[in-house]
């Protein structure tokens, strides 16, 4: 017997929802035959390290570099070093100077005024070639010399920390933004047109990335971006910032769920006032050497937040006779976890950039099931 048309809907609607479950919220088959978890081989040679530091002023960025033993130690690892562009005076110059003379690349770690709220995002995009215009004038009087560019595209935390007391003008402003798609549009194509710009005059040109980046892209949506500002571009290399420290019940499960669609991988953080290796703190050093085993298993190109605390603690050192053949293992529930939470994310995107087309199938079917109902009632 041939259906009706509601009965159709209603089996189409039903299938459309077994295909988006299954797709996004059932967790594909983890990489391990135990249910101790998966074990993780290094990659048996050294991957290229590069150093992000020097966020807490220039003289304790001064005080790092006159440490010869932090110069050797860089120079034996063949590691780069990113400097933030906090600002542009004659002793951050001075710096360069010296690194550039000891041969560490540098990157120039592109960063706005504590005014501007440091980070570049979808806001900020003129202030950000500002920035870069101002950046390759300092370079040029003092004669330094780059590896390349480093664009670090974040949230406004300051400006969203400022609106957590109020809730109702955060939810409204929020709200304005996941309904315009023209603003992160617009925001691409400057910071495309930026980068292109920057390459044409000889800089490599790196991106630093949230972590949701990758699950945007699998679902080919861009709420996250309107919501928090970032801005999906790329440049020669993309770092994704994979800090476990922010994550301790995840751990190495999110690299591992997510650094196989990394170009480069960024771990940390490793410096902070709390305790190393638990709660909120820095990574201790068994937490470090998993994170780089791990990330190497997907990306030769390794950044680390940030120098100072691998100094600190004395990472720095221990990374010249590290065994980078050795294995560490991520426990199953990690994984689960990790991936549970990068599929719901999926799912959260996907049904928020679909949410006009459900809604709309919604009252169709609604539609249908009050017309099935006077008809029934009107031949009763």
């Amino acid at each position: 017997m041939r259906s009706s048309a509601p009965e159709r809907l209603s089996d189409l609607l039903r299938i459309a929802l077994f295909v988006v479950v299954c797709h996004f919220a059932v967790p594909p088959v983890l990489a391990f035959t135990s249910s101790a978890g998966i074990r993780v081989q290094g990659p048996g040679v050294p991957p290229h390290l590069g150093f992000a530091c020097c966020e807490h002023g220039i003289e304790q960025m001064q005080s790092l570099f006159d440490d010869q033993y932090v110069i050797n130690d860089l120079r034996e690892l063949h590691a780069e070093v990113a400097i933030p562009t906090l600002d542009f005076s004659a002793e951050r110059a001075a710096v360069v100077r010296r690194l550039n003379q000891t041969g560490i690349p540098v990157i120039a770690w592109m960063m706005l005024s504590k005014e501007e709220g440091f980070y570049l995002n979808a806001d900020n995009a003129p202030e950000a070639a500002a920035r870069v215009a101002a950046f390759e004038k300092w370079s040029s009087d003092n004669g330094l010399k780059w590896a390349g560019v480093g664009l670090d595209i974040e949230p406004n935390f300051a400006e969203l920390a400022a609106l957590k007391t109020h809730r109702w003008r955060l939810i409204t402003i929020l709200l304005r933004r996941s309904l315009n798609s023209d603003r992160i549009a617009g925001a691409r194509q400057e910071y495309s047109e930026l980068i292109g710009q920057l390459q044409k005059r000889g800089y490599p040109v790196q991106t630093y990335q949230m972590p949701y980046i990758p699950a945007e892209r699998s679902v080919h949506s861009t709420l996250l971006d309107q919501l928090l500002g970032t801005v999906d571009v790329r440049g020669n290399q993309e770092y994704l910032m994979l800090y476990t420290s922010f994550a301790r019940q995840v751990g190495a499960g999110m690299i591992w769920s997510i650094g196989r669609s990394a170009q480069a991988i960024a771990i940390g953080s490793t410096d902070g006032d709390s305790a190393a290796g638990s709660g909120a703190g820095p990574l201790n050093w068994d937490e470090f050497s998993r994170d780089l085993i791990v990330a190497s298993h997907f990306s030769h190109q390794i950044g680390v937040y940030d120098l100072e605390g691998c100094v600190g603690q004395g990472f720095l050192s221990r990374l010249k006779t590290f065994d980078w053949s050795q294995s560490v293992t991520i426990p199953a529930d990690a994984l689960q976890k990790a991936d549970h939470l990068h599929r719901a994310l999926q799912l959260v995107l996907w049904i928020g950039d679909h949410l006009l087309y459900l809604a709309a199938i919604l009252l169709l079917a609604v539609a249908w099931m009050a017309c099935r109902s006077r008809t029934r009632i009107v031949s009763g």
